[in-house]
């Protein structure tokens, strides 16, 4: 199929015009003053793109190569075979030179990484090939703060434990971070948790962290920050697989091929995954009912992209995704199935218009069990039935004003339905009982960055404003009005960055962030083991202050750089399970909104390039959070749930083109999982590695091993003691292949 497809893109006949295009770089900015020569011949003919990133070299030949040069740029060549009367405008992306990463997450715009007062941690291309995670969540748990509610991780974990947070804010399942897939919120519309597995490995671009609150521009969910999955773009024609099968009968495969014709893209994203999984039970305290926790998904995104000129596009994406899951027990399941729609349009002139709208719909189901002390039996005691719907919407402007001055101004809404069914069985089963709910938010916001000399600011505002209503209904029974709810939220942001020299600069920031709780908290009680969570459909939104200062050092060849960030955040009727009761059968808690949190700390990056083909990076988080005050008293001092005092990361990848090779050392400290500090979890050292061949340019062999020395560390108790994955080993391939332009 693909031989047919580079066939018949070859076999478009020469022609003789112009060639003209436009340079940009990987954030899609363009590209001013970068030096475009095109070669036929045996001559050559030169020009420099203007403030647009726009040129044009005329009476040209079509076949020859195009070579482009830019400052803070690595150099670029495509060869040019064909260049037909309808598509004789280039498109080109340079991509920044090792000291010259761009970043978008923080500041909406993109601004090069060395530039931001933020704290932004960026994985690339490279670094998510050579770690040797499988899964997404796993990636990011070389970037110290990254959490999920448990330390177990997407293959095995169940879905709700998947919200992560950053910074030692912990969590009560949902997210106190946004995840984005190209924008678009992937928290999910009911519960704040996130399907990691949504985004197939293979279509990744790049991975950013923005760490701190960024409620200023983003609204509520980003209370800790923003994790942004940044996709491949269609912009040639090309095919990127990777298929691997590995432990525990693991076969997985994801892909992202793209067809380019003229000014029309197709995109096509898709991963299908399955393992046997391993019993979750530490050995000592099994029973009969433990058995394996396997889980299994697929899901795919379809997208048509057009492009009439190198400043516009619009594009619409249709997306589907499906996973089914055994918990632990041959009761406990959950499976879950979503649809989605994405349209947008990016327009850059003047200034750059930006627009997005997507809609959604889900239907999760999931079921639990009552376990006897010696684990022997168990029976069904739940069964939950949850259809959602979500539909949103976001538009921002960009502006600049001169070189050193740009503005922004933009809006999103999101509208979230839903319903939670339960069942519940004592032992026969009970009345059918649903709550249902709906949630509006609508926000505005603003941002304006400016830089004087060797000083650069940001500030930026946003008004949030949303409300929740919802029934409780039941067959034969009128349905009871559940007490609306309405909030608003101000959340103000200012950073300053100083540029002591060309190799330091000094940054500060100060912001205000917040999250409302999401209809899962409000309305859906849930039971993990012999632990019952109930809902409080009485849940104010979650508010933070925070302070951070810090230091970027970096050398003007970017071959060294280290980040520090000392950072100072309290979280205001912060939303925990509070523990209402204990007893050897079963423990009850609930979700309140726990007064004041506290989260201080010092986290550090490091990044050496030895050579061309050796990268070493090292991460540290050290975090003191803990409950400063509670309308429970015991509660008072204690430690924040799941939230351990120190993270480390090491990770040293080689790359050469007859070898590439990662090893990663990932560290946790001692946590608890409980709000009253009775059940702890040791501390946990992880070592992964993988070993790649490549086979010629276009494809490669790779091993790859995690958790190497199989330590069997604590992911919870509840209060059975439950470990995480054992060693895990598998072998792949992937491959790269692309049409010639």
């Amino acid at each position: 199929m693909l031989a047919l497809l580079v066939g018949w893109l070859a076999a478009a006949p020469p022609t003789v015009g112009e060639v003209e295009g436009v340079v940009r770089d990987a954030a899609g900015a363009a590209v001013a003053g970068a030096r475009v020569t095109f070669h036929a011949g045996g001559t050559e003919s030169a020009t420099v793109t203007g403030p647009d990133g726009r040129f044009s070299i005329p009476g040209r030949a079509a076949a020859g190569w195009v070579a482009v040069e830019a400052a803070g740029f690595a150099p670029f060549r495509r060869d040019v075979d064909s260049l037909t009367p309808d598509a004789r405008t280039l498109t080109i992306v340079l991509r920044r030179a090792f000291a010259e990463e761009v970043t978008v997450a923080a500041a909406r715009v993109p601004e090069p990484l060395a530039e931001t007062p933020a704290s932004v941690v960026v994985l690339g291309s490279r670094a998510l090939e050579l770690t040797p995670a499988l899964t997404v969540d796993d990636v990011l748990r070389q970037v110290p703060g990254f959490t999920l509610f448990r330390r177990s991780g997407s293959r095995t974990a169940n879905p709700t434990t998947q919200g992560a947070s950053l910074r030692g804010l912990g969590g009560s399942g949902a997210s106190r971070a946004l995840v984005l897939d190209d924008g678009v919120p992937l928290n999910d519309p009911f519960g704040g948790w996130i399907y990691w597995s949504r985004v197939p490995r293979a279509s990744l671009e790049r991975v950013e962290v923005l760490r701190g609150g960024a409620s200023d521009l983003y609204g509520s969910g980003a209370l800790s920050g923003v994790i942004h999955l940044v996709r491949k773009r269609p912009e040639r024609t090309r095919v990127d697989l990777d298929a691997s099968y590995g432990s525990q009968s693991t076969p997985d495969a994801s892909m992202a091929a793209a067809l380019r014709r003229g000014n029309w893209g197709l995109k096509l994203d898709a991963t299908a995954f399955t393992t046997d999984g391993y019993v979750l039970v530490a050995p000592d305290e099994r029973g009969v009912v433990d058995t394996a926790a396997s889980s299994r998904h697929g899901g795919f995104e379809l997208a048509v992209e057009h492009a009439p000129d190198p400043s516009s596009r619009q594009f619409v994406a249709l997306s589907a995704f499906h996973e089914s899951r055994d918990n632990g027990t041959p009761v406990q399941t959950n499976d879950t199935r979503l649809r989605q729609v994405v349209v947008g349009a990016d327009r850059a002139g003047k200034g750059t218009l930006n627009l997005r709208a997507y809609a959604g719909d889900e239907l999760y189901h999931q079921t639990f069990s009552t376990i006897v002390t010696d684990r022997s039996s168990e029976r069904l005691n739940r069964q939950q039935r949850v259809p959602a719907e979500v539909a949103g919407a976001w538009g921002q402007w960009t502006r600049p004003i001169g070189r050193r001055h740009v503005i922004v101004a933009g809006a999103d809404v999101r509208r979230v339905e839903a319903t939670s069914e339960e069942v519940v069985f004592n032992p026969a089963a009970g009345p059918l009982v649903g709550n249902h709910g709906r949630q509006l938010d609508v926000g505005l916001y603003a941002e304006d960055m400016v830089a004087l000399g060797r000083l650069s600011a940001t500030a930026a505002l946003r008004l949030d404003r949303w409300g929740q209503s919802g029934e409780r209904r039941s067959p034969g029974t009128p349905a009871a009005t559940l007490p609306d709810h309405d909030e608003s939220a101000l959340s103000p942001r200012l950073s300053i960055r100083y540029r002591a020299s060309s190799w330091l600069s000094v940054n500060s920031s100060a912001y205000r962030s917040f999250r409302a709780p999401t209809l899962n908290e409000l309305y859906r009680p849930f039971r993990l083991g012999n632990v019952l969570t109930l809902a409080n459909e009485g849940l104010r939104a979650e508010r933070m202050r925070g302070i951070e200062a810090g230091v970027l050092g970096r050398r003007p060849d970017g071959r060294l750089s280290v980040r520090a960030n000392f950072f100072w955040n309290e979280v205001h009727d912060a939303v925990a399970n509070v523990t209402l009761s204990a007893t050897p059968a079963l423990i009850t808690r609930q979700r309140q909104n726990v007064a004041l949190l506290r989260a201080r700390g010092l986290e550090a990056d490091a990044e050496a390039r030895l050579g061309d083909a050796f990268t070493a990076t090292a991460s540290w988080l050290f975090v003191d959070s803990t409950v400063v005050a509670s309308d429970q008293p015991a509660l008072v001092g204690l430690r924040v749930p799941q939230v351990p005092r120190t993270q480390g990361s090491l990770s040293l990848r080689y790359a050469h083109s007859a070898l590439r090779a990662a090893l990663q050392v990932r560290f946790a400290g001692r946590q608890f999982d409980d709000d009253v500090n009775l059940f702890p979890l040791g501390d946990a050292t992880i070592v992964d590695v993988l070993a790649a061949r490549p086979l010629g340019r276009d494809a490669e062999l790779y091993d790859a091993a995690e958790n190497l020395l199989d330590t069997r560390y604590d992911v919870g108790r509840t209060p059975v003691r439950t470990l995480g994955p054992p060693r895990s080993v598998r072998a792949g391939i992937r491959l790269h292949l692309s049409a010639r332009p």
